[in-house]
């Protein structure tokens, strides 16, 4: 195909003119094959490109709210409403078990909780109570495959542990027992694990602690029944004892009900090895007093 220039200095039979450059070859009888003009014109920068396809994509599939499923502005984020139901942990909070103070009276606070029955742990932080929007999205999270959120809980477990990472040396998440694993087909707390080591920069050992102890679910148990249901329940690998030896062990999971979970892999890790250990979940149950 000729290319000519029509009265305007536009070009005809190739759609609109070619770039300045091309017309400069051009006039001095250069030869130039089409699809050398076109790929000169249809060439973008990568994040061109990327801006491009998210853009397409948002107009495919419109970004929801990641707890309710209302329209929002950008992708995993929560809308207004469930922005307000969540009862984010800020300190005052109990130094040990994380857990929120109605007031602040100054200098470290331990709950009386925390006094009475010190936890084998050393400090637990949470982002938020286990209610409303928060509970929805563990509930998501955990039970209906929507493993896609561990990205943004992850993302917000940073902000509420990160003391607790600066002091941590490898990450461990709390294991399911490999048949609850098969029928769940993963385990959330392993990727929140993922999430929180990645953007950390900390290492994170899947391997380090198993679950030998087919349990029977915690819901509806008492906190000694909760104890005895999970004695024995974990133990490190023989394998992982030198990667745990003195370290200092961030573990995570989902949710912190009594601690129960908390306590019997912190013991685990600590026979194992490790030289400290702390617990980061997106949610923990408050009791109001």
């Amino acid at each position: 195909m000729e290319t000519t220039e029509n009265g305007a200095g536009g070009a005809v039979g190739a759609g609109s003119g070619p770039p300045s450059r091309w017309r400069a070859l051009l006039a001095r009888g250069a030869r130039i094959s089409l699809p050398a003009l076109r790929w000169s014109r249809m060439r973008l920068p990568e994040a061109d490109l990327a801006q491009t396809a998210r853009a397409g994509l948002g107009l495919i599939y419109p970004p929801s709210c990641i707890a309710c499923g209302a329209a929002v502005d950008r992708p995993q984020a929560l809308c207004a409403d469930c922005w307000t139901t969540i009862r984010f942990i800020e300190r005052p909070y109990c130094e040990r078990l994380g857990t929120p103070f109605a007031l602040d009276i100054g200098g470290t606070l331990h709950s009386p909780a925390a006094i009475a029955d010190p936890p084998v742990f050393q400090r637990a932080r949470a982002v938020a109570a286990y209610d409303g929007a928060a509970r929805s999205l563990v509930h998501k999270l955990k039970y209906n495959d929507r493993i896609e959120l561990s990205e943004a809980l992850g993302r917000m477990m940073l902000r509420a542990g990160s003391e607790l990472l600066a002091d941590a040396d490898l990450v461990v998440p709390v294991p399911l027992h490999r048949w609850r694993l098969w029928r769940r087909r993963f385990n959330q707390a392993a990727a929140l694990a993922q999430v929180i080591a990645r953007h950390a920069q900390i290492p994170c050992d899947m391997q380090a602690l198993r679950r030998v102890k087919i349990t029977r679910s915690q819901v509806g148990l008492t906190r000694s029944q909760r104890r005895d249901n999970l004695s024995g329940a974990f133990r490190v690998a023989e394998s992982a004892r030198l990667r745990l030896a003195q370290k200092r062990v961030l573990v995570i999971d989902d949710v912190v009900t009594t601690g129960s979970t908390a306590n019997a892999v912190a013991r685990a890790l600590l026979r194992g090895g490790a030289q400290t250990v702390d617990v980061l979940s997106f949610a923990c149950v408050v009791t109001e007093s």
